[in-house]
């Protein structure tokens, strides 16, 4: 096993641990953790790309990752009011759109290539931020609440360019997979 493969693992095993600390009101250390662990995401990226230790279950398993951290902390934050509930459905349908597109896409023989776009990396950045910043005030810094209801529009318009954006690739995928096995003859 590779330190990126690792590192990625420990930050897989630290998600239990911030959710609990979440729901027993330990912010603050809550806070810390997740900080902790978005480090941990670049470092473990920084080490395989610059003592090439890049592996094919690293490029699964840092993916899995994060999403398992950031929707785990995403719907706690929800069942806990702390953001509305309406974000957490949307973030977490963006999600399972994505996945079940893969999966079916699979299941009909003519597999997707997973590569993030950039409307991608940009809700994932404003997810980390919303939920720094909502960790953050609940961990008393209040300064950070005028910027929370920012963040939400954020991540609402950039979770729905995100899904749209998705299932138009997925869409042209499909279609061009249809294309071929029809002028093949083969297809109906």
């Amino acid at each position: 096993m590779t330190i990126p493969n690792f590192i990625t693992l420990a930050r897989l095993f630290a998600v239990p641990l911030i959710v609990w600390l979440m729901i027993e009101d330990l912010f603050v250390l809550a806070a810390l953790a997740f900080v902790v662990a978005g480090i941990s995401d670049a470092v473990d990226g920084f080490i395989a790309r610059r003592y090439q230790q890049e592996s094919r279950l690293g490029g699964y398993l840092d993916p899995i990752t994060d999403k398992a951290l950031l929707v785990s902390v995403f719907v706690t934050l929800g069942f806990k009011d702390i953001l509305p509930l309406w974000l957490i459905m949307l973030a977490v349908s963006r999600d399972l759109l994505i996945v079940g597109a893969v999966v079916l896409s699979w299941m009909v023989n003519h597999p997707v290539a997973m590569r993030p776009l950039w409307i991608s990396k940009i809700n994932t950045a404003a997810q980390i931020v919303l939920v720094a910043l909502a960790l953050g005030e609940q961990a008393g810094v209040s300064a950070f609440g005028p910027f929370i209801a920012i963040g939400i529009a954020v991540v609402a318009g950039s979770t729905l360019l995100s899904a749209i954006s998705y299932l138009r690739e997925w869409n042209r995928h499909m279609s061009s997979d249809e294309t071929d096995v029809n002028s093949e003859g083969q297809g109906g």
